[in-house]
């Protein structure tokens, strides 16, 4: 079995930069490469495979997984979870995009008077 890479300290860098800013969003190693939860839920974890490929995981509305998972490349639905997703990181990543959807996974996993402080692009607040 091939070895799993250590994930990049420039890629967990950003990741900490969009994710940091969540109320009560705590980073810490998780059995392989570095998590953020909120409370005890995983918003999202990044690790490096045995393809020497990075992928985060993180939650989605259950209609979006559907959508993620048609899409294809760099997207995949997970293998456990009806709301997990995954993207592969690499030099194309989109982080904008990413940090959109990392701030829907965070007000999925959040409890809702935390979710609230936190603006969502594209959500209306009128």
């Amino acid at each position: 079995m091939a070895e799993r890479p250590q994930v990049p300290e420039a890629m967990v860098a950003r990741l900490r930069e969009i994710l940091g800013a969540f109320p009560k969003c705590l980073e810490e190693d998780a059995w392989v490469g570095v998590r953020w939860r909120v409370g005890q839920a995983t918003v999202a974890h990044v690790f490096g495979g045995e393809d020497q490929l990075f992928r985060i995981v993180f939650r989605a509305e259950p209609d979006e997984v559907v959508a993620f998972e048609h899409l294809g490349h760099p997207y995949f639905k997970g293998g456990w979870g009806g709301n997990v997703v995954g993207m592969i990181l690499d030099d194309a990543t989109d982080w904008v995009e990413l940090g959109e959807l990392l701030t829907d996974s965070y007000c999925i996993q959040a409890p809702a008077k935390l979710a609230a402080l936190v603006v969502r692009p594209g959500v209306s607040t009128e």
